[in-house]
């Protein structure tokens, strides 16, 4: 039996046994909203450490969620009376990978290959000026992620050079990630020249034994009938935007940029398996996302592209890491 294959499948299925409470929910209302987020180094021509992230998910119509969930958003410091809650269900895999693929056993001083699978349930309170953001999350590091798979799959389709250091891995082990973000819609906001402006300040962080962490930071936008939003769906840790948008006839759009910086005290991916010995480097306290990037809205429809630069994560990184991020958003 091919485990590297069917195992990740049947995690899959039971992985999305804990979204099925919020489900029902979901598919009772015409006003959600699909995204797919695509992030890769291929956008900056590279072929390491963060390599890949992709993400399937579905937020659900204002209002139209369980009362557990609303009662769950009532214990959120930010929450009144005016804020409307939905529901967030996402599927996503991440993998992460050496400077040089090509090694069959790469330097024991360079980052691990290792791979996340995972599933996410969470609720976003918003009141039109602020937006608390509550979602865990629940997956699987190591081969059953099905990363190697995923990997070379891609690679011998773009003719790319295949990753022969997978044997040496992170091991599989159960991950748990519960993150909160808190975001102020439009701090400081403005027109100039006829263009609209604003800035969002934000702080969150994140607690499990995937990642740990806390974090602050700020996203600038400026543009044409400035949708009100906080920017596009992106997969943590990033800058806090999510997949939320107002459908509008007229053509909006703006640029954007941002910054996060983020205290870490746990990453798997590079402080190694919790629970067994594995490859490991010695990550860096304070890591740093700088990003700039444009998003149009039209109808139904948000489409985005996020350039991200990240400061070096591990002591004997070469390098500071790029990547893009893609996402598409739609409105049922």
């Amino acid at each position: 039996m091919d485990w590297g294959l069917r195992v990740p499948r049947r995690l899959l299925a039971a992985l999305a046994v804990v979204c099925l409470p919020i489900v029902p929910a979901v598919a009772q209302t015409d006003d959600g909203i699909g995204t797919f987020v695509l992030e890769n180094d291929l956008f900056t021509g590279r072929d390491d450490d963060y390599t890949n992230g992709i993400q399937i998910g579905y937020l659900s119509g204002a209002d139209l969620v369980p009362i557990w969930v609303h009662d769950a958003a009532a214990l959120l410091p930010f929450y009144n009376v005016k804020t409307t809650v939905r529901s967030t269900v996402t599927i996503g895999q991440a993998m992460y990978t050496p400077a040089d693929i090509r090694l069959k056993d790469p330097p024991r001083d360079d980052r691990p290959y290792a791979g996340w699978l995972y599933t996410s349930i969470g609720l976003i309170a918003e009141d039109g000026d602020q937006l608390d953001q509550l979602q865990l999350s629940v997956g699987v590091v190591g081969p059953l992620s099905g990363a190697e798979q995923a990997q070379k799959f891609v690679h011998k389709v773009i003719n790319s050079p295949r990753p022969s250091g997978w044997s040496k891995q992170l091991h599989n082990e159960p991950g748990v990630i519960l993150t909160y973000q808190h975001s102020d819609r439009a701090f400081v906001s403005g027109e100039v020249v006829g263009f609209a402006f604003d800035a969002t300040p934000h702080f969150g962080g994140a607690v499990g034994n995937v990642m740990t962490y806390a974090n602050a930071g700020v996203t600038l936008r400026l543009g044409y009938h400035l949708p009100d939003d906080y920017g596009p769906p992106r997969i943590q840790p990033s800058l806090p935007g999510n997949g939320y948008f107002e459908a509008t006839d007229d053509v909006g759009w703006y640029l954007f940029a941002g910054f996060d910086a983020r205290l870490v005290a746990r990453n798997i991916f590079l402080d190694g398996n919790t629970f067994g010995s594995s490859r490991s480097v010695d990550k860096r306290l304070v890591v740093g996302d700088a990003q700039v990037g444009a998003a149009i809205t039209w109808r139904r429809f948000r489409l985005a592209y996020t350039h991200v630069f990240r400061t070096k994560e591990f002591g004997d990184e070469d390098t500071p890491d790029a990547f893009g991020a893609l996402s598409l958003s739609v409105k049922f």
